[in-house]
């Protein structure tokens, strides 16, 4: 069986998963970062029973576990702290087959770059490669695969000409990594609402957790990213009390703010030998809680399809199939995010309802549609 000679554009999530699993079927793969290391944009992420489900084929899943935390419970709270909804994601879990891992950014890119150069596979850093050499890396392999994440992706414009553009969504998030002495919220993923603003706590191990704190702006970058963290301080100063003190005990160098962005869905991700994937293809808002999941499936969906076909001559066929299987499952997470974005910081205070939950069953039955 012929094995393609692969090139990764982005050495984030999706585009170092996609390296690992194709190594792993035996696919010849070069990875392309025009950083200059890999790169930890982001607090922390949350890996579903779906993402966790890729994880365990990528061999990672017992690393990962022991870095990170499990959370047992998902809170949704009011911003004076009470509570307005619970779920037990213990019992989603077991629902799925698979647990949720809450880890720091950088503790999973590592730990997946380790996994990369163990399989013997090398990311060549501080490529920042053109439209012209996504043409000559299209002509050098057999397949091109753009990974770069949502705000500047080389081959995604490529391929739609610099008209597929992520979409501003009103919204800024400012996320920072703190310690986390209240054991209440250890173990747990907590989301306060109220006032058209959110603040979002994940624990992701005993004594530490990453949090968001977000609400409706328009967007400003020659305002200093101090400002914008005074600004914070102020909105949130009369929040549950643990929310001031996460501001306060911070660490400075995990702070960043965030202009929110998203995709439209797009009317395919692939023209010849180019496919882009993850965020590059469908990025969604963090309030999907999907972004990394979904990167991780495409990664895992795509090698499947190429290990389980004979003829790879033609990729036409096998990358509109990839796109077919991919797509009604990230539109949704696109589609669901944009919706919970709206009630939080769009509607009227006293038009929104409780918020509800989708039931264990029902979540177990979206995450892991098209795994098991």
């Amino acid at each position: 069986m012929k094995r393609l000679n692969i090139a990764v554009v982005g050495a984030g999530v999706a585009g170092l998963s996609i390296a690992i699993l194709a190594k792993q079927r035996g696919f010849d793969v070069t990875v392309f970062e025009r950083e200059a290391q890999i790169s930890t944009i982001g607090a922390g992420v949350t890996l579903w029973p779906n993402a966790c489900f890729v994880i365990k084929k990528m061999k990672v899943l017992e690393s990962l576990a022991a870095l990170g935390g499990q959370p047992k419970h998902l809170y949704q709270f009011d911003n004076s702290g009470d509570l307005k909804s619970r779920l037990d994601i213990g019992e989603v879990n077991d629902l799925s087959g698979f647990p949720t891992i809450t880890i720091l950014r950088r503790d999973l890119m590592k730990s997946l770059y380790v996994k990369l150069n163990e399989l013997g596979g090398e990311v060549h850093f501080e490529k920042n490669i053109s439209s012209k050499e996504v043409r000559t890396l299209q002509g050098e392999y057999d397949l091109v695969i753009g990974a770069e994440g949502r705000m500047s992706s080389v081959v995604r414009d490529t391929l739609f000409l610099g008209n597929a553009l992520p979409r501003y969504q009103r919204f800024i998030n400012i996320i920072g990594i703190s310690p986390l002495k209240d054991a209440f919220f250890q173990d747990a993923i907590v989301d306060f609402r109220g006032n058209k603003e959110r603040f979002g706590i994940v624990s992701v191990e005993e004594g530490r957790c990453y949090w968001a704190a977000a609400w409706c702006c328009e967007i400003d970058r020659e305002r200093s990213k101090q400002s914008w963290y005074d600004e914070m301080k102020e909105r949130f100063s009369a929040w549950c009390p643990v929310i001031p003190e996460l501001i306060d005990k911070v660490d400075q160098d995990s702070l960043n703010r965030i202009f929110v962005h998203d995709m439209d869905p797009l009317p395919y991700w692939h023209k010849d030998n180019v496919l882009i994937i993850g965020d590059a293809a469908h990025a969604p808002l963090p309030t999907s809680g999907q972004g990394a999941c979904q990167a991780l499936e495409d990664a895992w969906h795509l090698v499947d399809i190429l290990d389980q076909t004979d003829d790879l001559v033609n990729l036409e066929p096998i990358l509109k199939r990839f796109y077919q299987t991919r797509f009604d499952k990230v539109t949704y997470a696109q589609n669901a995010g944009r919706a919970v974005a709206n009630q939080i910081f769009f509607t009227e205070e006293n038009k929104v309802s409780p918020a509800i939950l989708p039931s264990k069953k029902q979540l177990s039955a979206i995450w892991m549609k098209g795994l098991l």
